[in-house]
């Protein structure tokens, strides 16, 4: 299975305080994010909480707007 491409979209600082609050270990550096570096956040994230990409973007995805 290809790696999933994986986008973040929405107001990212809220989204990274909402994951500050469920996971206190993450810190703003972990959750620096600029736009097209998706793939630096979740490797960062990744190291962080010792968890696979894939639950990482799940993680992630739980915090973002159901929708566009």
């Amino acid at each position: 299975k290809g790696t999933e491409v994986f986008k973040i979209f929405g107001d990212w600082k809220r989204q990274a305080d909402k994951l500050k609050d469920k996971f206190p270990q993450l810190t703003d550096a972990d959750l620096k994010f600029e736009t097209g570096r998706e793939d630096d956040l979740i490797k960062r994230v990744e190291a962080r909480l010792h968890k696979k990409r894939e639950e990482v973007i799940n993680i992630i995805k739980k915090v973002q707007p159901a929708t566009l």
